[in-house]
């Protein structure tokens, strides 16, 4: 057996340029993003025992399926603005694009309805495993750092319907026990050579005809036909008829071949800047203070409530409706205490604007990369002082409000891609 199992060659892809068309509807993967080796998308078992039940028994004897949930946390630890796009553009929900050069700018808002886009998405696991496909992913939280010295940070929480497809089948074949091989019902076998097709045939057992236990078959080749004939160790000396169990990968479908990866220069800190206490006049950030080396971090948390339920109508092998149950906001700022203004800011009560602006490299002359955040109408809840090694630090904690005339945010984001969430 030469699978390879390594956790760094885990790929994930993503539908970043369309939105599913419906739920639970898959749409075609476009990008391939970098997350950490241990962001798996799971799927979360829904089970329940009879143990409430009167079986005649002390203890239950049998447990009912009802299907899955998904979730996952990806985390973006050298954030790019394609990361960024994923977790603000389908977390906020509100996308429209423009030119900008040879490339583009994409501005997200918050959706004003409560029914949020979903993306598909397909993980591979280790490089020769198996592969699988989600439908109907939700940003659930997002939360977006900046903090001194280090690379920008992206981590988005995602909730999904549990539909999910595998690069992996079961077949039951009856053949004699004493068979030296066996021949699947339709199916050839992923590989393009013999012992890729071995690798992919991941167990092979045989229920013993005389007592009606399962027993491990050993098998040695894979034909490149299909259906394909897998050579096998007979199992028995008797030509009984009996059940073989096959576990392995067919031929993939076209979804299975995963988009390449779009190179982007993740996001410094060092390229940041920060504007607090200024006006938002729906095209420029006008006033307020510009924080610089005092920042020891700064960090937007965007809570979208997502409700993902089975409900009357539905398969019972996924859930059938997503919900946005209200939108929070927040924004936490770390930073040496210098002089009085956050403090003022929080016994005034009074409302403040704040701006960020992470910049990258350019993709061409006089265009950089960027993500712009805008929050038009906040307000500090508390600002604790502390002592940081030998200086005074406080920690602001704002609340995002709502502004009558320009909502409460507004994220810009440029670079090549030339659609999100269409």
């Amino acid at each position: 057996m030469s699978r390879n199992y390594l956790a760094n060659h885990n790929l994930l892809a993503l539908s970043l340029l369309l939105k599913e068309t419906g739920l639970n509807t898959e749409q075609t993967l476009s990008h391939a993003l970098l997350v950490e080796a241990g962001d798996i998308i799971g799927l979360t078992p829904r089970r329940e025992s009879n143990a409430d039940e009167a079986n005649g028994k002390e203890e239950p004897d049998d447990v009912y399926h009802l299907g899955f949930l998904a979730d996952t946390t990806l985390n973006f630890n050298k954030a790019k603005p394609q990361d960024f796009m994923l977790g603000l553009g389908f977390g906020f929900g509100s996308v429209s694009t423009a030119a900008y050069g040879g490339g583009y700018k994409h501005t997200i808002t918050p959706l004003a309805g409560l029914e949020h886009p979903s993306f598909t998405a397909a993980q591979r696991l280790g490089r020769t495993i198996m592969k699988r496909r989600f439908a109907s992913l939700f940003i659930d939280q997002v939360t977006s750092t900046f903090a001194k010295d280090s690379w920008a940070k992206c981590v988005a929480s995602v909730k999904g319907t549990g539909k999910y497809t595998d690069t992996m089948a079961k077949e039951e074949i009856t053949a004699a026990y004493n068979a030296a091989s066996l021949t699947l019902a339709a199916n050839g076998v992923q590989g393009a050579d013999a012992p890729t097709r071995l690798d992919n045939v991941h167990q092979i057992r045989v229920l013993v005809p005389a007592t009606g236990e399962w027993v491990e078959v050993a098998y040695s080749a894979v034909s490149d036909a299909s259906p394909a004939v897998i050579t096998i160790t007979p199992s028995g000396g008797a030509a009984t008829s009996t059940t073989y169990e096959v576990i392995y990968a067919p031929t993939e479908a076209a979804w299975a071949t995963f988009p390449a990866r779009v190179t982007e220069p993740p996001l410094r800190v060092t390229d940041l800047v920060v504007k607090v206490g200024g006006k938002w006049n729906g095209s420029a950030f006008l006033g307020g203070r510009t924080l610089s080396s005092e920042i020891e971090s700064i960090e937007h948390v965007l809570n979208n409530q997502m409700l993902i339920e089975y409900r009357v109508g539905g398969t019972g092998t996924y859930a059938d409706y997503a919900f946005r149950q209200g939108r929070t906001q927040t924004i936490k700022l770390n930073r040496e205490m210098r002089e009085f203004i956050l403090q003022q800011r929080l016994l005034d009560n009074e409302d403040l604007g704040v701006y960020m602006k992470a910049t990258g490299a350019e993709f061409e002359s006089g265009k950089n990369y960027y993500v712009e955040l805008v929050f038009p109408k906040c307000r500090v809840l508390t600002a604790p002082i502390s002592v940081n090694g030998k200086v005074l630090a406080e920690a602001g904690d704002l609340v995002v409000l709502e502004d009558a005339a320009y909502g409460s945010a507004r994220c810009e984001i440029a670079n090549e891609i030339a659609t999100l969430a269409a």
